[in-house]
């Protein structure tokens, strides 16, 4: 009696197992089925191209980290969009461990030993003369990659590689992006580039027709196998810096070889709920907290609805970016000037003082800003990662400008920097192993229950489109991607103002009428790449200003 007993409650209790295990499998399914486009469970990568982020995200489902998924995006986008970034330039990673511990890995490009003393007198205010042997940086992309990984990869080195050598050495269809900025080759000046681009007929090659990048292929090999020090020592220095020297440039195999990759603290400054942890100089991160900083003290807790509320709004921001132009002298490498001015920058009562400075109804001349004229720049990526664990990666990458300095290493198939012309109206003269100031901010922002892992590519227009989106997303209440999308104005290096297409033309007027110069722009840089996690769900957006796309899973 006592046995059948039992089995009776044996099966009960495996009855009420199934019930249990069925339950969750529904809810389970009926949860993923009702999650909101662009939303995911665990993890997910938002880079530049689809293809791209992809390869990060499969890098996370392998078992890999945040970084290398981060790594792995990267060294896609150096052929998915060699216009933007490469190993041929520099990087800066924002790391937060799943612990909540952050490290800077700075692995920005450095100014030669050899450095003329007399560049900056062949600055320009256009981009003219800036593609130009003389103005390539040491790069330090792979270095940076290196340190990355040896502190926080997961997956064996070569792995990450494996993906970017198959389409380099294979081939694919030239994606729109890359295709819109091939017609930038320039025949005479820039042969060697303009050979990779161009058919057998001498065309050069458009949107959808097959692309190979093989000498980059081989290189990216022999890095894989061989470590970081086959770019640094190896054939692969030898061969770079052969090229370069023959195309009139600076860089030397010593330079190379003690090339050194910086890890830091970041700094971390409060904003709202969240604290925000952002790179120190020489990058842009201090101006992208003065200003929000600036536009925080507004007390704005919805998006301004009236012509009359939303020309205050701008009046004030574009103000704010006026002074942010104005500070722009004090981002320097840290390493060759003191941070104290610097560090004041991203106080509160700094932002609290200029914001006594804003009028209400009307603009000022330039040197009421304190303005020192400086060179916009472009081009650049940014990848935003979020692990399983918990772990999350901000990293911007750049070659500078479009191709960089249009320089092509024939033999390694590298596309180099022009990344010294960064100093240009910001210094007085260049310190040889100086890293140039940037506008690169790649940035983690984390509260009790949320977090953020935002960055932007586009030179000068990086601060432009972090700040829109910020507001937009954390103060205006609009979701990630419409917060990205939403039109930008641009306050340029002249402090007039530029307009993206599709902004308020009550606004524009109203600006106008206040005093604000105004100029067209003929395209607008900025790209916004992030992933957030709030509520148990990942929410993931690639800027569709270079159509990009996130990936999840």
């Amino acid at each position: 009696m006592a046995r059948s007993k039992a089995r009776v409650y044996t099966c009960c209790a495996l009855l009420l197992l199934l019930v249990v295990i069925s339950i969750i499998v529904i809810i389970a399914v009926t949860v993923r089925r009702t999650c909101p486009d662009g939303t995911f469970s665990k993890a997910a990568v938002a880079a530049d191209s689809r293809k791209c982020s992809e390869i990060g995200r499969d890098m996370l489902q392998q078992g890999g980290s945040a970084v290398d998924g981060a790594i792995a995006a990267l060294l896609c986008t150096s052929v998915m969009n060699p216009q933007s970034a490469g190993i041929g330039g520099g990087s800066i990673f924002t790391v937060m461990d799943s612990s909540g511990n952050v490290r800077i890995i700075n692995s920005r490009e450095t100014a030669p030993s050899k450095v003329d003393p007399d560049l900056l007198k062949s600055c320009t205010k256009t981009f003219k003369l800036i593609s130009d042997s003389k103005w390539i940086g040491v790069p330090g992309e792979i270095r940076g990659y290196e340190k990355a990984h040896k502190l926080y990869g997961k997956l064996p080195w070569a792995a990450l590689f494996e993906p970017t050598i198959k389409l380099a050495r294979e081939g694919f269809p030239i994606p729109r992006v890359q295709g819109l900025f091939i017609p930038y080759i320039d025949k005479n000046q820039t042969r060697p580039l303009w050979e990779v681009y161009s058919d057998k007929n001498g065309n050069l090659l458009k949107t959808g027709d097959i692309i190979k990048f093989e000498k980059l292929a081989d290189t990216l090999e022999l890095i894989a196998n061989n470590g970081a020090d086959a770019f640094y020592t190896g054939k692969i220095a030898e061969d770079l810096v052969r090229d370069v020297q023959e195309a009139g440039g600076d860089v030397t195999l010593q330079d190379l070889a003690s090339y050194n990759v910086s890890v830091t603290d970041p700094w971390v400054v409060p904003m709202g709920e969240y604290q925000m942890y952002i790179p120190p100089p020489p990058s842009g991160g201090a101006l992208l907290t003065l200003v929000l900083n600036i536009m925080k003290g507004y007390q704005m807790n919805s998006a301004p609805q009236s012509v009359e509320q939303k020309t205050q709004f701008y009046h004030r921001y574009v103000e704010a970016f006026k002074f942010a132009n104005g500070l722009k002298k004090h981002i320097r490498d840290p390493h060759f000037k003191s941070q104290k001015m610097t560090k004041n920058i991203v106080e509160s009562s700094f932002a609290n003082h200029i914001r006594t400075l804003i009028s209400s109804n009307r603009t000022h001349n330039s040197q009421y800003y304190n303005l020192t004229p400086y060179m916009d720049s472009l081009g650049t990526t940014h990848v935003s990662v979020l692990g399983e664990d918990g772990s999350a990666v901000a990293v911007t990458s750049t070659i500078n400008h479009i191709f960089g300095s249009k320089v092509y290493s024939s033999s390694t198939g590298i596309v180099l920097n022009n990344e010294l012309s960064d100093f240009c109206g910001r210094v007085d003269n260049i310190f040889p192993g100086e890293q140039p100031p940037s506008s690169m901010a790649p940035a983690v922002l984390k509260s009790q229950s949320k977090m953020l892992v935002i960055g932007a590519s586009g030179g000068s227009m990086i601060t432009t489109g972090l700040v829109s989106t910020l507001v937009n997303h954390l103060w205006f209440g609009k979701n990630l991607k419409e917060a990205i999308k939403t039109p930008v104005l641009f306050v340029d290096s002249e402090n007039a103002v530029k307009f993206e297409p599709k902004f308020d033309n009550g606004v524009i007027k109203a600006l106008e009428a206040l005093g604000h110069n105004q100029k067209p722009a003929d395209r607008f840089y900025n790209v916004v790449n992030a992933v957030e996690k709030k509520e148990g769900r990942i929410w993931a957006a690639s800027d569709h200003r270079k159509l990009g796309e996130a990936a999840g899973y």
